[in-house]
């Protein structure tokens, strides 16, 4: 996380991440999102699966993060210059 710069760059921080390494990276952050007892009881009862589940929270993170650090998108295209023509 410490190198992220863009919306862009903490989604590309958190989409390899499993269940598991993803509780362990946002640790040092304090979110304020799912508390993990909450998840892991949802997990084993059933009623959801692990990856809605992480789905979700990766959602939650990067939401916070963004608003935290103030972040925006990358710009998708770089800035263009107009080129003229002359004879």
């Amino acid at each position: 996380m410490e190198n992220c710069k863009t919306i862009d760059d903490v989604e590309a921080w958190l989409e390899p991440m499993n269940y598991e390494e993803f509780w362990r990276e946002i640790r040092p952050y304090c979110l304020v999102i799912h508390r993990r007892s909450d998840c892991d009881a949802q997990i084993a009862a059933g009623s959801v699966d692990t990856a809605t589940v992480l789905e979700g929270l990766k959602y939650l993170a990067r939401i916070e993060l963004t608003k935290r650090h103030g972040l925006h998108w990358k710009v998708p295209t770089p800035w263009l210059r107009l080129v003229t023509n002359e004879d």
